[in-house]
């Protein structure tokens, strides 16, 4: 009976051994392999591919990989992403299947990694919770909300002047040399203790300049919410290539979760820069300036990244600082133009001032901001509303004192308040003045408070308010903070603590 059901089963495993072998499909995985051409700087000519996609990663010998650039009949070119010195010609290369992506999470934060997500700061490995593509598609039209926010830099000229809102694309614009990337730092070390979290890129910046700046986050403890992505000058051009891109996919993944973020992009110039040279490698036209004729694409295509979302799509925000460099003051340059045009506003330095000594060298008069100043906290715009005018025909007046004018007393007046604006406006490298600082400087000055204080004595003026600021009555700071209108009672207790702080600087 035993050897009747042993017998029973054995024939049935039989059976479904011969039809499974019937019925099998085989499923053979073929990979498409090709051949290096030819290699130039960062570059190569790769044949032997004909299904591989526009921007599809190429993997390549010695763990190098690369992009697909542009695709032809026989041929195609790929941007490199390693050293172009490990390759030879006749090498195999295979396709991935897939585009470029880079690793996201929480982890990031207070790490300093490259293009490729790779840790460059010697610490425990990345804990990171996705991936995700260094491309991604702009939030659509209806997925944005209005900018409602004001993001404080922390800067007196810029929060009073020039204002930024969250989610808003400010462009900050000068020569060499003329504290772009100080204005930068300032305002994300404002971000502290804020919520908002901070990604540095920088684009073919010098080893030296990064060090710095990674020195300046780890001393004013900000570097615990800011991730520093860095392609050096003498990294491939492909790094410098997708940098920008890879650290607005990490910055949108935070933005995902509802957070507030803001990216600064040191600098655009040499992003282009790259892209020139390897458009021209590739032998792609050249037109303006030598530069292809889609740089203006790939500017607007990231900068269009930045936005406010709608609150059900969790409400974060990106807000982008792109630095641009100017050749002699030459706003007018492609360049420059393209992100003019792309961005919500800009700030210009000018060497000019920066010789003079009037730090930041932010010239009011070419700095505009088209969104920022509807989210100005109302305070500000009622005590600094007219502030850039007065300034603005101060410099139109103090050109003609040069000549030896006559001046009647209003215009001597007018020339002194404004003197006492400008040296209001001087501020330290990395000296931050918070929300209710400001105000109270920014109240005494157009209150013509200071204008009683020596000019060489304004600096200790102001160092006097801000002492007073920090002791104001807790009521009244929330009062200047909300929403509401500054009203007629807050503003004459503050002038009443003002003129106490100044009285011993009279």
């Amino acid at each position: 009976m035993k050897d009747l059901q042993v017998a029973d089963v054995v024939g049935r495993v039989i059976s479904e051994i011969e039809s499974a072998r019937e019925n099998f499909q085989p499923q053979i995985k073929s990979n498409e392999i090709g051949t290096i051409k030819s290699i130039s700087i960062g570059i190569a000519i790769v044949s032997g591919l004909p299904e591989a996609g526009l921007e599809e990663l190429i993997l390549f010998p010695n763990g190098i990989s690369g992009i697909v650039f542009y695709l032809d009949k026989d041929e195609m070119g790929v941007v490199l992403l390693g050293d172009y010195q490990l390759l030879k010609v006749g090498d195999r290369v295979e396709r991935s299947g897939r585009v470029l992506d880079i690793g996201v999470g929480e982890g990031l934060l207070g790490r300093v990694i490259n293009p490729l997500g790779e840790s460059l700061d010697d610490l425990e490995r990345i804990q990171l919770e996705d991936r995700w593509p260094i491309e991604r598609q702009a939030p659509r039209i209806m997925d944005r909300s209005p900018v409602t926010e004001s993001m404080q830099t922390g800067i007196k000229v810029i929060d009073a002047m020039i204002p930024i809102g969250k989610g808003q694309r400010e462009l900050i614009i000068g020569d060499r040399q003329t504290g772009k990337t100080a204005i930068a730092l300032n305002a994300i070390l404002n971000q502290k203790d804020s919520g908002v979290l901070c990604v540095y890129c920088g684009i073919g910046q010098r080893a030296s300049s990064i060090a710095r700046i990674i020195s300046v986050l780890k001393e004013n403890d900000a570097l615990k919410y800011t991730v520093v992505m860095v392609a050096e000058g003498n990294d491939p051009p492909g790094h410098a290539y997708i940098a920008p891109y890879a650290a607005t996919s990490i910055a949108e993944y935070f933005m995902s979760k509802g957070r507030d973020v803001l990216i600064v992009y040191d600098d655009l110039t040499h992003h282009a820069r790259a892209y020139r040279e390897i458009s021209l490698l590739l032998r792609r036209p050249p037109g303006r300036e030598a530069y292809p004729g889609d740089i203006f694409y790939i500017h607007s295509r990231l900068l269009e990244r930045a936005t406010h979302l709608l609150p059900e799509l969790g409400g974060g925000s990106l807000t982008a600082l792109p630095i641009v460099e100017t050749e002699a003051q030459n706003i007018s340059a492609y360049i420059p133009t393209n992100l003019i045009s792309i961005t919500d506003g800009q700030i210009y330095l000018s060497p000019r001032l920066f010789e003079l000594g009037v730090l930041p060298a932010v010239d009011i008069e070419l700095s505009v901001s088209r969104v920022g100043g509807k989210v100005q906290i109302p305070t500000y715009r009622s005590i600094a509303g007219d502030l850039k005018l007065a300034y603005v025909q101060f410099e139109e007046l103090e050109s003609f004192v040069r000549f030896g004018t006559r001046l009647d007393e209003h215009t001597s007046k007018v020339i002194e308040h404004g003197r006492r604006i400008r040296a209001s406006l001087i501020q330290a490298e990395l000296d931050t003045f918070s929300v209710v600082e400001q105000i109270m400087i920014l109240l005494a000055l157009t209150e013509g408070l200071l204008d009683q204080i020596p000019l060489e004595a304004v600096s200790e003026a102001e160092d006097s308010l801000r002492k007073a600021a920090k002791e104001l009555p807790k009521g009244l700071v929330e009062q200047l903070l909300s929403g509401d209108k500054f009203s007629a009672e807050n503003k004459a207790e503050m002038i009443s603590i003002a003129k106490g702080a100044l009285k011993e600087d009279v």
